[in-house]
């Protein structure tokens, strides 16, 4: 009976599976993203104090930096909805 059972959910498993390893891709991907956008903003910093950039052009490039930052630290958060979600199943 138990090899039966196997068989039987041997496909279910294999789909679990694949979720699990895609979510834990799509999770590394998002603590890349936010290593990588810390690295710009440092280097940022760095440019407008070499002067290489003015302060309106390092305001600028800051802000969407930390625009970028909040958002990704937006989808981490438990239950928060994805921007298409959010309005999905309201009715007007």
């Amino acid at each position: 009976m138990f090899l039966i059972d196997d068989i039987l959910l041997a496909p279910a498993r294999g789909v679990l599976w694949i979720f699990e390893e895609v979510h834990k891709a799509a999770q590394e991907e998002m603590a890349n993203e936010s290593e990588s956008i810390t690295a710009q903003l440092r280097n940022l910093y760095l440019q407008l104090e070499t002067e290489a950039i003015t302060e309106q052009e390092f305001d600028t490039g800051e802000k969407l930096l930390l625009d970028r930052l909040d958002a990704i630290e937006e989808r981490r958060r438990p239950g928060a909805l994805a921007p298409d979600e959010e309005w999905a199943g309201k009715v007007e």
